[in-house]
């Protein structure tokens, strides 16, 4: 049996569930080494990881921990590679006991696929216990099992609204003036009529959308007992509104089939759509491929169904895993937690990634959030964390289970297309996606 699940995952490659931080890896697979000052009795440790900018995190945070433990030092060698190509490797790695890293990143849409029946990877439960006051919990609930830590959290990725404030005011638009989204509605058609731009996007390839809709509802794409449920009432409601904002001229799909896409960027980067709907790691894309944007982008909660639901929820993420045939074991528990947990580095998290940090402490910290060297805090029209800290009890949770990856799977490269670009009706096109997903998974 394992021998043919192992063969069915090597067969399947699945489109990204919610995916935080996907499109950063390079295709070489490069190999970088890390001494972080480090002696020469230093111990070497190796990390995959598939977002490039996850290494510069490490790199600073291996400098602090070789200063604070000379006893204790470590090298990093850190291995960039393509999302799936590192995460099929990964899996194959841990599974059979051979050739795996010490230590690797797991985007949270691959992880039920490495906590399957007996996980290959070491617990983090004593890493985490002096941090866990101050950590989100919500963020470590998803990259465990049983009530065991298998993986740190980068960050929370409250989902929000960007808005584009130039277009907007050339169309008499104020963001701060829309709260539902029939208020998001009535600013697009005004947005369409005197700009021709479109508000905002329809996705077709990826659920970010759909989530929000979900949360908003105080539901998600499974129940209580993990099973699918992607043709419920709330699922529905949410594409319903969406599907109306399209044909209101509000929304309009996208090359790329998303915001979070390099298509997408030079899209918005011309000024062809007002608003992204997309968790705060997204602000990474716009100081880095959207540079015309500078200044005319704000950060606002998300439009909600009904006034008074939850305006925000957490997208993506990446778990980093120690893995069981780590050289040394403790010593890469206690560096991972570390470079991820500690106050310190979840400022370095923001200064260097533009993430919203799991340690809440850091977003009471103006000297760190408002900083006004801070890159994000230059490039946006208004400060993040002051959105974040309005909202920081309304960030709502869509699990990510062993039927996430088939549901999001036939979501996105099949129903969503089918909606947004062939108008099929919702409810027929749930079903149908309902009894796919109900088969894939027997």
């Amino acid at each position: 049996m394992k021998k043919k699940w192992l063969l069915l995952f090597m067969v399947t490659v699945f489109t990204v569930w919610m995916t935080g931080c996907g499109n950063g890896g390079n295709a070489g697979g490069e190999k970088t080494v890390i001494d972080g000052g480090a002696g020469e009795s230093a111990i070497s440790l190796e990390y995959w990881t598939f977002v490039e900018l996850h290494g510069q995190h490490f790199e600073t945070m291996l400098k602090k921990w070789n200063e604070a433990n000379p006893e204790r030092q470590i090298k990093l060698n850190v291995t960039v590679m393509p999302y799936d190509d590192m995460h099929n490797k990964l899996l194959i790695a841990v599974q059979t006991g051979e050739g795996a890293p010490d230590i690797a990143d797991v985007e949270l849409g691959k992880f039920p696929n490495f906590l399957a029946g007996t996980p290959q990877l070491e617990p983090l439960n004593d890493a985490v216990d002096p941090f866990r006051d101050t950590i989100v919990q919500s963020r470590l609930d998803l990259y465990s099992k049983d009530g065991t830590n298998y993986g740190l959290p980068t960050h929370v990725g409250a989902t929000v609204a960007f808005y584009n404030t130039e277009i907007l005011e050339e169309a008499g638009v104020n963001y701060k003036d829309i709260v539902t989204w029939e208020d998001y509605k009535k600013a697009g058609i005004q947005v369409y009529e005197k700009t021709g731009k479109y508000m905002g996007t329809a996705d077709t390839s990826a659920t970010w959308q759909s989530a929000m809709m979900l949360a908003q509802q105080d539901s998600d794409f499974t129940n209580d007992e993990i099973k699918p449920q992607v043709n419920s009432e709330q699922m529905i409601k949410g594409l319903t509104i969406l599907k109306d904002l399209q044909a209101s001229n509000v929304l309009a799909t996208i090359a790329g089939g998303q915001p979070d896409t390099e298509e997408a960027y030079g899209e918005f980067n011309s000024g062809n759509y007002a608003s992204a709907m997309m968790p705060l790691w997204h602000m990474s894309r716009y100081t880095n491929y959207m540079p015309d944007l500078e200044g005319k982008i704000a950060i606002a909660p998300l439009p909600v169904i009904k006034e008074g639901m939850p305006r925000s929820l957490g997208g993506g993420g990446t778990g980093t895993v120690v893995t069981k045939t780590a050289k040394d074991i403790q010593l890469a528990k206690d560096f991972l937690a570390f470079a991820k947990l500690s106050l310190d580095a979840n400022i370095e998290i923001w200064n260097t990634l533009g993430f919203d940090p799991v340690n809440t402490d850091v977003w009471e910290m103006k000297d760190v959030t408002h900083n006004p060297d801070n890159k994000f805090v230059k490039y946006f029209a208004n400060n993040p964390f002051d959105v974040l800290n309005e909202m920081k009890d309304e960030i709502q949770l869509i699990k990510s289970t062993s039927a996430s990856p088939t549901i999001n799977n036939i979501l996105c490269t099949i129903t969503l297309n089918e909606i947004f670009e062939d108008g099929r009706d919702i409810a027929e096109a749930l079903n149908a996606a309902q009894e796919q997903i109900e088969q894939e998974l027997k």
